[in-house]
């Protein structure tokens, strides 16, 4: 099973606004129950070419229509650059970007915490992956 976060770096912080992260780390995960371990796989830069990634913005609220075609195909390259994931585990996302997962068959997973540790935020969330 495979498990995408949005993280700002190769250092594995969290990023929580999935739709303008700079990257996802995708983890495999294994085993059942309490012995369920991650392993990172990779780590792949987000493909929106609409966003600056030199300086993303975790706070950034979208102010165009959502029903623009190529805002759209933007967000949809995310979901195809995930395609393979189970799950991507997200603080904030909008609706464009919960559909650009949602399409690929990826589910989602809400993050309500406030840590920014990739590793305790996979642990906490752990118990959504069937």
């Amino acid at each position: 099973m495979k498990i995408a976060i949005p993280v700002k770096d190769e250092k594995l912080t969290f990023f929580s606004n999935a739709g303008h992260t700079p990257k996802f780390a995708i983890y495999d995960l294994s085993g059942t129950g309490m012995f369920r371990s991650f392993n990172l796989n990779s780590v792949i830069n987000n493909p929106r070419s609409d966003i600056d990634h030199e300086h993303p913005e975790e706070e950034h609220a979208c102010d165009h229509a959502h029903d623009d075609e190529e805002h759209i195909a933007q967000h949809n390259k995310m979901g195809v650059a995930l395609n393979g994931c189970d799950y991507v585990v997200v603080k904030k996302a909008c609706k464009n970007t919960a559909k650009s997962f949602t399409s690929q068959g990826i589910k989602i997973v809400k993050y309500n915490g406030e840590s920014i540790d990739v590793n305790e935020i996979l642990k906490e969330t752990s118990a959504n992956f069937a």
